[in-house]
């Protein structure tokens, strides 16, 4: 099962966080296409036309086609009259009565993923505190994506092929160790969906073979279940707080919880007992 989430999604949500935070009355952006050198707009928020919808921004070229090729935030004062520019899309940006107009690539690992824009319909100077606003913005998605990366590449990691002896028990823990790093990330990501596919995964690594989730006799809450992970994986307590982004204390309160419904005394008999009824791989 593969995890799949919609950049469009983060991107609408950064957009709207670009506005709010600059004031600026129009924001669009999208994502570069894989593979080829151009941008493609897909997200509007303030516009009154559908000008720019859909649009495609090659890289070099226009405002955004710059941000993408220096990979830096760009702006303009005036959109049509500037000379660090060239004008290919002039037509669209006059249909929707721009003027002044910033574009903040979201970079992630060294190589552009999309361009987020803000705009005014009057020439003026955007200054550094709207500048810095658009940047936040763009890094949230940048972190977005980052998470993506990594939920992709663990769940590919935990698919390892079969083969017999001594591989097949490695193969079984690269399940676990992706099993945890998959359950440590998924309080991270906004993405409602993307955050239940992501632990619908997780229950299919952890299911034992014939059976499709954990038993109903132990009910597990899912931060009992993260730090069970964490457990198995020999984090001790500290290290499962810093993972799970709360404190000491509070992963010992789980920690007790799950023994306790598990019936077990020790840590280790619950992350067998966890094991045995499907919980953890």
């Amino acid at each position: 099962m593969a995890a799949q989430m919609s950049p469009s999604v983060e991107i609408r949500n950064a957009l709207v966080r670009l506005r709010r935070s600059t004031g600026l009355p129009v924001a669009f952006g999208g994502l570069v296409e894989p593979g080829r050198r151009h941008m493609r707009i897909s997200e509007l928020d303030g516009t009154a036309t559908t000008s720019l919808s859909a649009l495609a921004v090659t890289s070099g070229y226009g405002l955004g086609g710059k941000a993408v090729a220096l990979a830096r935030p760009c702006a303009v004062a005036d959109y049509s009259a500037s000379r660090h520019i060239s004008h290919e899309y002039d037509a669209a940006v006059a249909a929707e009565g721009l003027r002044s107009v910033l574009a903040v690539p979201v970079v992630v690992r060294r190589r552009v993923r999309g361009v987020l824009y803000g705009a005014l319909r009057d020439a003026r100077r955007l200054g550094d505190r709207t500048l810095d606003a658009a940047v936040a913005a763009a890094r949230d998605v940048e972190q977005a994506l980052v998470v993506t990366d990594e939920v992709r590449e663990l769940l590919a990691a935990a698919r390892p092929e079969p083969a017999p002896g001594p591989r097949e028990a490695a193969g079984r823990e690269q399940v676990r160790e992706a099993h945890t790093a998959l359950r440590a990330l998924a309080p991270r990501i906004t993405d409602e969906a993307l955050r239940a596919e992501l632990l619908a995964a997780c229950g299919l690594l952890a299911a034992p073979a014939g059976r499709s989730g954990p038993s109903t006799e132990v009910g597990l809450t899912p931060r009992e279940v993260d730090v069970l992970a964490c457990v198995a994986a020999g984090a001790t307590n500290a290290v499962a707080a810093e993972r799970l982004g709360v404190r000491a204390e509070t992963v010992k309160s789980y920690l007790r919880s799950a023994m306790r419904k598990l019936g077990s005394r020790t840590r280790g008999e619950a992350v067998v007992a966890a094991r045995r009824a499907g919980w953890l791989p």
